[in-house]
């Protein structure tokens, strides 16, 4: 699965557990108008961490926080990116 697919699945389970009207997920969803409250994120992110088997937020120095979706996207793609290229061998 990819990480996009990763990250609206488990957005999705989190909204599952209420019965609100939620917004479309766009990468252009500002994270705070989601229906995910700080509480909700900071679940997500934690799913995402076993999921994934890291933490973008705790393991790389990201200047700014995302503000939308597709930079929330975006910050777990590049840490996928940079851990790829950390992980290969040196000759």
């Amino acid at each position: 699965m990819s990480v996009r697919a990763d990250v609206i699945s488990q957005i999705l389970q989190i909204r599952g557990n209420t019965k609100k009207e939620f917004p479309p997920l766009t990468d252009d969803l500002v994270l705070v108008d989601s229906g995910l409250d700080s509480l909700a994120i900071a679940i997500l992110v934690t799913r995402l961490e076993d999921t994934l088997g890291f933490d973008p937020f705790a393991e790389f120095d990201d200047a700014s926080p995302p503000v939308t979706l597709g930079d929330f996207i975006q910050c777990y793609e590049n840490a996928v990116k940079l851990s790829a290229v950390d992980s290969r061998p040196t000759v």
